[in-house]
């Protein structure tokens, strides 16, 4: 799959949109949740950061689709961040059946063998303090994502040599971190973007419980707000593509039990579902047109069986009126969605109306001279105020065309 980066600056009366262009594959579930690399060219020299394999992670099962030993990039804390933890779960779609799950485990997804042996840190895990003013100087760790499962199964199919492992990764990584330092945190936040994102919600009380109340700890979903919505045809792709996963993953015995104890498995895997009931306090970060969801779950190509959604689905300028009215109803369906939601004091909410998927690891959305803002507040400002309390954050976007400082995305 070759990716074309062009970065195009169009100049507006007192704004700058910025436009990314992609060749894109329109079968490959995880592009845009790869954009997080190489994609900024704000931090056009960042920090690498080098791989460590969890060794300890075998003998636990705790291991890649493939086998393989699970890993974690980690930059350590200093000065007033030295007892401070991120942990950043990462993104990178899902595998829900024997097939796809067999392809997964030859790619960076799967397998800890092809995973890049160093990552640019960039975005929320970025170490200069002008372009992450909060967290800069914590011990910023980012999870490698290799089970298709957001960090929640615990099965295996032994004809197919899969290891569907993502709940003990996801302890192990817990464990060893705990042993390096983290059990000695002040102050904690578990992000992630997409399906780490959504691992984020689903594991927030858990993180939680690894630490004394006495130590701040919260969390952050970027992208991971996927919504049990009906796509263009009035079939439900994305439920079937959770059904398969979480029953092929065996995901069910690690979802939230306030959530299974009156809803099926796959419902639970919403987090729609879920983030009613979190105790912990925890930040929604979303496009309100996430262009994840619009190109696989809105209107994916097997549900436009004649392409009448093929340009709008890669550059939100070519959709038409009804289709830009059916994006404006995925939008009043989100924001439903995180009513009451919002109604809790210790929440936080960002929602800006972009065609966009993962903002806090990007340079240019997180925090640039020119980064999305709602009410003149930046991504990076917003979680942080929200993250210190400095200030109650809850702002939702008037609905498109309004925000001109968006960073859309357009894919060709």
């Amino acid at each position: 799959m070759k990716l074309l980066w062009v970065w195009v600056v169009l100049p507006f009366a007192f704004t700058q949109l910025v436009t990314a262009f992609f060749d894109f594959n329109e079968t490959e579930l995880s592009l845009i949740e790869s954009l997080e690399y190489g994609v900024s060219k704000i931090n056009y020299n960042p920090l690498m950061v080098g791989l460590t394999l969890i060794h300890t992670a075998g003998a636990k099962g705790a291991v890649c689709l493939d086998g393989t030993l699970p890993g974690y990039h980690w930059h350590r804390g200093y000065g007033s961040g030295a007892n401070s933890w991120l942990i950043q779960l990462e993104g990178g779609g899902w595998c829900n059946n024997i097939r796809t799950c067999v392809y997964r485990k030859k790619t960076r997804r799967g397998s800890s063998t092809y995973m890049e042996k160093q990552i640019p840190f960039t975005g929320i895990l970025s170490e200069k303090a002008e372009e992450n003013p909060d967290f800069f100087n914590w011990n910023r760790v980012k999870l490698r994502y290799c089970d298709g499962a957001s960090f929640t199964g615990d099965s295996e199919n032994k004809g197919a040599q899969l290891q569907f492992r993502g709940q003990r990764i996801w302890l192990a990584a817990m464990e060893d971190l705990m042993s390096k330092g983290m059990r000695y945190a002040n102050q904690a936040l578990l992000s992630g973007c997409s399906a780490g994102g959504l691992a984020a919600i689903l594991h927030c009380d858990e993180f939680r419980d690894l630490f004394p109340r006495t130590t701040r700890v919260k969390c952050l979903s970027d992208a991971g707000l996927f919504l049990d919505a009906v796509d263009v045809s009035g079939g439900h792709t994305i439920r079937s593509l959770y059904s398969g996963v979480v029953g092929l993953q065996g995901v069910q015995h690690n979802l939230p039990r306030i959530c299974t104890n009156h809803l099926d498995p796959t419902s639970c895997f919403f987090p729609q579902n879920v983030i009613n009931h979190i105790r912990t306090p925890l930040f929604i970060l979303n496009a309100a047109y996430d262009s994840w969801q619009i190109q696989s779950s809105i209107a994916p190509p097997s549900a436009d069986p004649h392409g009448y959604w093929h340009d709008c689905r890669l550059n939100h300028a070519k959709c038409s009126a009804s289709q830009l009215r059916y994006l404006q109803g995925f939008r009043t369906q989100m924001l439903n969605a995180i009513k009451g939601f919002s109604m809790s004091r210790q929440n936080g909410l960002f929602i800006n109306s972009c065609f966009a998927h993962c903002q806090s690891e990007r340079q240019d959305t997180w925090f640039a001279d020119n980064s999305p803002e709602i009410r003149n507040r930046p991504i990076a400002i917003a979680v942080g105020d929200w993250y210190f309390d400095r200030t109650t954050v809850k702002v939702v976007d008037c609905p498109y065309p309004c925000d001109k400082t968006c960073h859309n995305l357009v894919f060709r």
